[in-house]
């Protein structure tokens, strides 16, 4: 996929611990390419080991446990194309490995907790996803991922996320209303299954990035598993909300499909490879979360061919 304009194109995705960010960011990867994508951790740029957070009273929420000033340097580096010396942060001890060397290629995908907290970081960005998941959903990711990949007992993650209630509030979510795009999952209305193949999604489309029209797929069936009306959002400021069900049929969904890719043919030949939920029982395909991350993809490319009146 060849540059079109003089400088990566950088994409944020934030959200609070386990919201999804590297789901999406993975699935984003895959359709641009992984060839043309350099993909970052934020979270990398803690300040201290878990040990020294756990001594200092500090979470790692918290933007004083993180090196912000240099994040912000290496975002500002990496959107000029220049190649950064990042740390890493090794998530399964709480401590640090050899700093990694990174080069930027034509997409700069940025993933973490405070990736939107100064208006440096935000600056640097050409677009901005905050994820959002209904809080039920989120705990039940986070207790899943933290036992089976990062070494926590049950005990150990309940007991974080009570510790981190407050910092979240303080510092995470605030930083929501810096985003183009919010993206929520929830569980559709009456169903208490765990079924994430089937879950809803909302998504807040702010006027900051203009958006695909989605009008001629909107047919007023109330079972199309799609709809989309204008809102006001919680600061008041007016919206669109795009809502897809979970339900949706397989042909109402890939109308939807055809629409984003048709608009992004440049990823086409990437379409079979988005939208993989990782399942104790084998990848599974998820409608929802396939289009949330063509529509992120969508944009990331038509940013790339400084079409912004597109």
């Amino acid at each position: 996929m060849p540059k079109r304009v003089d400088h990566p194109i950088v994409l944020g995705i934030v959200g609070d611990s386990a919201s999804g960010k590297t789901t999406l960011s993975a699935g984003v990867a895959q359709i641009l390419g992984a060839e043309h994508c350099t993909v970052i951790c934020t979270d990398d740029y803690h300040r201290y080991t878990r040990a020294e957070r756990a001594a200092a009273g500090l979470s790692a929420l918290d933007p004083r446990a993180n090196y912000i000033d240099i994040l912000e340097q290496h975002l500002r580096l990496l959107r000029n194309g220049e190649p950064i010396l990042k740390p890493v942060y090794d998530h399964r001890d709480g401590t640090f490995e050899a700093p990694e060397y990174v080069k930027p290629k034509e997409f700069v995908i940025a993933e973490g907790l405070l990736g939107y907290a100064t208006r440096a970081m935000r600056d640097c960005y050409d677009v901005k996803i905050f994820l959002d998941p209904e809080e039920e959903l989120r705990v039940k990711w986070k207790i899943h991922r933290d036992t089976t990949k990062r070494g926590y007992t049950l005990e150990e993650v309940m007991e974080q996320l009570q510790r981190r209630e407050s910092p979240s509030q303080a510092f995470i979510h605030p930083q929501r209303t810096f985003a183009d795009i919010v993206i929520r999952f929830q569980k559709p209305k009456g169903l208490n299954g765990s079924d994430n193949a089937h879950l809803d999604v909302r998504h807040i489309l702010r006027p900051t990035l203009p958006h695909p029209d989605f009008t001629p797929l909107l047919d007023g069936s109330s079972n199309a598993g799609l709809h989309l009306e204008l809102a006001r959002d919680k600061d008041g400021k007016p919206v669109d909300v795009l809502e897809i069900n979970g339900n949706i049929s397989d042909q109402r969904a890939e109308r939807i499909e055809d629409l984003l890719w048709n608009l992004i043919p440049e990823a086409g030949h990437l379409r079979d490879q988005v939208g993989q939920i990782d399942a104790a029982n084998g990848a599974r395909r998820s409608h929802p979360l396939t289009l949330s991350q063509l529509l992120v993809g969508y944009h990331a490319v038509k940013a790339a061919m400084a079409a912004r009146a597109y």
